[in-house]
């Protein structure tokens, strides 16, 4: 379906504003959850106006049970998807961008799985043989068409259903959580691959054996959704629980600060973290980027010793060569990890680095691990100058037990 983009609303007039558009279908029957929520307005969806997805703010415990929803969370792209009428569908990113395109084999599934008039919230993931593989998906973020085509059938996606925005012509936007749930499992009552609804549970102690065992399918630890809220575009309204480690690694490189980059003072925006593997190649692994403005300037004073002669020798030297290779790539191979380049979904943000001797050590606190790096920013914790920069090793990183990735939606 062609469709156009207004400009950027506010949350709430957005979400208005798309749930009205939903083209009327017969109202749902009386014991559903839909049918007590009132019916919207409905004219024939002229235009998408985007609705911002809720979110959820990070706390270090599962909250007690009684008073919420708890679900695992999911490691993928947050998605809207919009079907309105007979044939149409509109897949919307968490910020707002449309991502029908990259997934051609899931808007046709979607077309004939969901029914019309409605809104649903998920995840788009793409199963691998050891789980859940973020890196594959990150892959079907591409301009070619060609290469999108090859990949939908090589790495094909799915998506998980959480929530549900709209139902049978009816906005469920001010329905409770637990209305909520009710309409989306009597709407995705026969479902089949590749849409899926996830599991939930009230039972504090499931929530906490999911956490535990959940990673091991490559999930990224649990959401609490508070039971009676409503839904509530762009605000943290639930809250997620993740796994916090840390680990010792080598910081080879940084990047600026955006301050920087527009004619300001020397800041470090982020460091740049290596681990070394067992045949002592220092892989990038991710970046560390917690710190006050101060604090940024005061680092680059301190690592411009380290930039002199940082490129002769330096492990990533060649990283825009491998760049380049790993275009060229079948999916699913790897290769050494560097940084640099650009990342497809920053939408063409500059990701160019600066390189510095492997020299020091510093220790940061993680969340996951996704394959050989970490899935998300880290949260710097202090130097080593104890630790050499040859004992920052994979092997020091927990292994999580593996974890059939099928077992978590039987009944």
């Amino acid at each position: 379906m062609a469709t156009r983009r207004k400009a950027h609303a506010p949350p709430a007039a957005a979400a208005a504003a798309a749930l009205a558009s939903v083209s009327a279908s017969p109202s749902p029957s009386p014991e559903s959850a839909a049918s007590r929520v009132t019916q919207a307005a409905a004219p024939a969806l002229a235009e998408f106006t985007p609705i911002e997805p809720m979110l959820a703010k990070a706390v270090e415990v599962l909250p007690p049970a009684g008073a919420y929803l708890f679900e695992p969370k999911w490691d993928g792209f947050r998605a809207l998807v919009f079907r309105p009428r007979p044939g149409e569908v509109a897949i919307q990113s968490r910020d707002l961008r449309p991502l029908d395109r990259y997934f051609p084999e899931l808007r046709d599934a979607l077309v004939e799985l969901l029914p019309d008039g409605s809104i649903v919230d998920g995840e788009i993931v793409v199963v691998g043989a050891d789980g859940l593989d973020f890196d594959a998906l990150q892959q079907r973020l591409h301009p070619a068409e060609s290469r999108v085509r090859k990949l939908a059938l090589a790495t094909p996606a799915a998506f998980v259903a959480f929530d549900v925005l709209a139902a049978g012509g009816a906005s469920l936007v001010d329905a409770s959580q637990q209305e909520r749930r009710a309409a989306l499992e009597t709407m995705l009552a026969r479902t089949r691959p590749p849409l899926y609804l996830t599991p939930i549970t009230r039972d504090g102690a499931v929530a906490a054996a999911w956490l535990r065992e959940f990673e091991g399918a490559g999930l990224d630890g649990v959401i609490a959704k508070p039971l009676d809220a409503p839904y509530q575009p762009g605000k943290r309204a639930m809250l997620k629980i993740k796994h916090a480690r840390t680990a010792e690694c080598v910081v080879a490189g940084f990047r600026w600060h955006k301050s920087t980059e527009e004619g300001g003072p020397e800041a470090v925006g982020s460091l740049l973290l290596g681990l070394y593997d067992d045949a002592g190649v220092l892989h990038h692994v991710g970046v560390t980027s917690s710190f006050t403005m101060a604090a940024r300037r005061e680092l680059a004073k301190e690592l411009a010793p380290l930039r002199r002669d940082a490129l002769a020798g330096h492990p990533w030297r060649d990283w825009a060569g491998q760049d380049a290779a790993a275009e060229a790539a079948p999916p699913g191979a790897t290769a050494q990890r560097m940084p640099g380049a650009t990342s497809r979904w920053s939408a063409g943000k500059d990701l160019a680095w600066q390189p510095l001797r492997p020299e020091r050590v510093c220790e940061v606190k993680y969340d996951h691990l996704q394959g050989d790096r970490f899935r998300h920013a880290t949260t710097f914790v202090r130097w080593r100058s104890d630790k050499p920069p040859e004992a920052c090793r994979y092997d020091q990183l927990e292994v999580v037990a593996p974890y059939e990735l099928k077992k978590i939606f039987r009944p």
